[in-house]
């Protein structure tokens, strides 16, 4: 009996390990700490505020992997008029994708314009350097590793 309850426990505790951090991911757009990129941008994609700017990658940045959330990869990108943090997408996904940024380089980033911490930033769906085009997300803002690998 004392070994039934025992894996019964054990059970429990394995379910709550891997379903809590799932309920976790869940709380909807903000921080999560330490990180630079909000915890879940594509919620935050909006069709209806989708721009198209130019400028140069003033800097690279990979989100480091935490639990189940793969690394995240963001740019600054200097324009004309202001520094525009970009979310791009998981560091995984965009390495399979052949597309290499540079710092310096100059890049066209269509995607949804959001405010974080009240500065102006985008949830990039695509990229296009030199003759190279990265594509992030479909026209309605789904991610497309959300479709598994390609």
């Amino acid at each position: 009996m004392k070994t039934r309850g025992l894996i019964t426990l054990a059970v429990i505790g394995l379910a709550l390990t891997i379903v809590a951090p799932r309920m976790h991911g869940q709380a909807g757009a903000g921080r999560r700490a330490g990180n630079k990129a909000p915890a879940n941008t594509q919620r935050m994609y909006d069709p209806r505020t989708v721009q198209t700017v130019t400028g140069k990658v003033a800097s690279i940045d990979t989100i480091a992997a935490r639990g189940r959330m793969a690394g995240g990869v963001h740019i600054e990108l200097q324009t004309d008029s202001a520094l525009v943090s970009v979310h791009l997408g998981p560091a995984w996904y965009l390495n399979r994708q052949g597309v290499r940024l540079e710092k310096g380089g100059a890049v066209t980033v269509t995607g949804s314009r959001i405010l974080v911490d009240g500065k102006p930033a985008i949830v990039a769906d695509g990229v296009v350097s030199g003759t190279a085009t990265l594509k992030l997300r479909d026209r309605n803002g789904i991610p497309l590793w959300s479709r598994g690998p390609r």
